[in-house]
């Protein structure tokens, strides 16, 4: 992406609050009384959908966050709620792609990990993102356009495993919503980022960046 493309890109920011709200529009689908295969699809979809976001942070904005936040207590808090969400991820995981039931036991671990994730986006949303908005000035558009490509390389892989769980997750009858849902700022930012390559550029994206769900 040349250097007038990223200027057009949306900011780093705007994208990791697209990733907040598409990752909690999944979860609060989750009901405990749900069937055992909509469970596992739904808890696929949060838990890829929050890996992939947190790899992003990690690469890409908390490195650029501590340069200009050195020592930062929020930032040090974060490392760890992201090492606590990615054990409970791995466990997640591991569940759901196994044949056992699905217990009580299942149903708190995917709330711990709510939990943990919603205090996570309090403290991202209040403090550290207007910091960073204060801070980093047009260099977050250019760590957005950076973020949008790293996006598309690390969900690849699991492209496949997310068409099927959203498949399970959504009535045939919001199919449109559904895959919307399940892509999120992932397939938009991917869509946008290949029209962008075409000169069609980023103002969809920032539009939608710029409601709340």
């Amino acid at each position: 992406m040349n250097a007038a493309a990223s200027r057009l890109a949306p900011s780093i920011t705007t994208l990791i609050r697209m990733d907040h709200s598409h990752v909690l529009a999944i979860a609060h689908r989750y009901r405990v009384d749900a069937s055992e295969s909509k469970k596992r699809a739904l808890v696929t979809n949060t838990c890829i959908a929050k890996q992939v976001h947190a790899q992003l942070e990690e690469e890409i904005f908390y490195p650029r966050m501590r340069d200009v936040l050195p020592g930062d207590e929020a930032l040090q808090r974060s490392d760890g709620e992201h090492q606590q969400m990615k054990d409970l991820i791995n466990e997640l995981r591991e569940r759901c792609a196994g044949s056992e039931p699905l217990d009580q036991s299942f149903d708190e671990k995917f709330m711990t990990l709510m939990r943990i994730f919603l205090h996570h986006i309090a403290e991202e949303e209040t403090y550290i993102l207007p910091a960073a908005e204060r801070l980093l000035g047009t260099e977050l558009s250019q760590l957005g356009a950076q973020m949008t490509r790293r996006r598309i390389e690390l969900m690849k892989p699991y492209a496949g495993e997310m068409a099927k769980s959203a498949a399970r997750s959504f009535p045939v009858g919001t199919a449109t919503g559904a895959a919307l849902l399940t892509a999120g700022a992932v397939a938009l930012g991917a869509m946008l980022f290949s029209r962008n390559r075409n000169g069609r550029g980023f103002g969809g994206l920032q539009r939608i960046g710029s409601r709340r769900h």
